[in-house]
């Protein structure tokens, strides 16, 4: 039923645009469009994917490493689930990834090689659409047209990642980081504008590197998207972000590690029916101040079900 009540005015391909979701990279210097785009309530999905990074490529952004050269191919997995709140869309995800990570840096005028493979910090987060995002089954998209909306989440880095206090590199980063983030577009024809501001937090690590205690300072974070969609559910993004901040105090000294960093990226996404899609995103570093400064190519399949979604195609 609810397909026969969609096709009066859209087509599958068109249903496969709006479920085209995304999942975020690790660290406050991730590019993700389409963050905010409302759903069907009811809607499952889940996502494997592949990374690879190169450069000053840090789990933990608070590592004051120089002249870093390391690469990481990283797996992730995902599971998430479009709900109602009230009478407004919303979605909860959860992220794991797996990472194996290999290379050299200075650390007080001394280099050091390290090669690691584990388990990073799986991350948890919920989202509401509060303007603009109502919440409607699939039925209900037949009549509902996206034009401005606003909404915001919060994501939590759970610390039960690799972690070694006798390496300075790790895959975990042994604290709890909070990210509350808020964030609007705005489609007009083809295209879809989004501008989205976050902020991350971080508990101390009580277990640091030398047995010492380190604390940070919140890293701000800007990202904006320029989204446009092609013929056949086809979407494209030029993403870019800048953040700034994320001062470290290690054993009671701090440090002159202000990130003032900006970004780049090319997202693209191709539906292959209404419940198969493939990912691909390119991103490289602008300028960096402090920080983590690589490139990277991640590649991401996704399948959705649920929220009246047919099995199989129906003639």
């Amino acid at each position: 039923m609810y397909l026969k009540c969609f096709k009066q005015k859209h087509t599958p391909l068109f249903i496969a645009i709006i479920f085209l979701l995304a999942i975020s990279d690790t660290n406050a210097q991730e590019l993700e469009p389409r963050a905010y785009t409302n759903l069907p309530v009811g809607l499952n999905f889940v996502v494997a994917g592949y990374s690879y990074q190169t450069g000053g490529v840090l789990f933990d952004p608070a590592i004051p490493l120089e002249n870093a050269k390391i690469n990481t191919h990283s797996t992730l997995f995902a599971y998430g689930r479009s709900i109602k709140v009230g009478k407004i869309s919303g979605k909860v995800d959860a992220i794991v990834p797996y990472a194996w990570l290999s290379g050299s840096a200075d650390f007080m005028g001394e280099r050091g090689y390290r090669e690691v493979a584990g388990l990073a910090d799986p991350r948890v987060r919920m989202s509401v659409i509060f303007i603009g995002g109502p919440a409607l089954p699939l039925s209900g998209f037949k009549d509902y047209k996206q034009n401005f909306v606003m909404g915001a989440s919060m994501q939590v880095y759970l610390p039960i990642g690799q972690y070694d206090p006798e390496k300075l590199v790790n895959l975990g980063a042994n604290r709890f980081t909070f990210k509350p983030e808020i964030g609007m577009s705005k489609t007009i024809k083809q295209l879809i504008l989004e501008l989205a501001l976050a902020g991350q937090f971080y508990t101390v690590n009580n277990n640091y590197y030398g047995g010492k205690t380190m604390s940070q300072d919140p890293i701000g974070s800007v990202q904006g998207h320029i989204n446009y969609n092609f013929r056949g559910g086809i979407w494209a993004a030029l993403d870019g972000t800048i953040y700034w901040g994320g001062k470290t105090t290690i054993g009671g000294v701090e440090g002159d590690n202000l990130q003032q960093n900006s970004r780049l990226g090319l997202t693209m996404a191709v539906p292959f029916g209404i419940h198969h899609s493939l990912k691909l995103n390119l991103s490289t570093g602008v300028s960096t101040r402090t920080g983590s400064d690589f490139d990277a190519v991640t590649l991401a399949w996704q399948y959705r079900w649920g929220a009246g979604l047919p099995k199989r195609k129906k003639s």
